[in-house]
């Protein structure tokens, strides 16, 4: 790296990250066959999304996910 080259800043580990909708993570993070986590009852495709998602479908996730754990 020359020494004109600015440095790039380190991105945020979650680039939209939102209070109105935390996480359900629960650090469990095991998948079953299915590829739902049996910690947050997420499919591996809504916690891909997790972090690209807005606030309405970070709101969808978790219900679908409630509804995964309520069978």
């Amino acid at each position: 790296m020359s020494q004109n080259t600015p440095a790039r800043p380190a991105k945020p580990l979650y680039s939209n990250v939102s209070p109105a909708v935390p996480s359900p993570c629960t650090g469990v993070c095991k998948l079953d066959e299915q590829k739902v986590c049996l910690g947050c009852f997420r499919h591996v495709e809504d916690i891909r999304q997790w972090r690209s998602a807005d606030d309405e479908r970070r709101r969808a996730i978790c219900a679908e996910a409630l509804e995964r754990k309520s069978r």
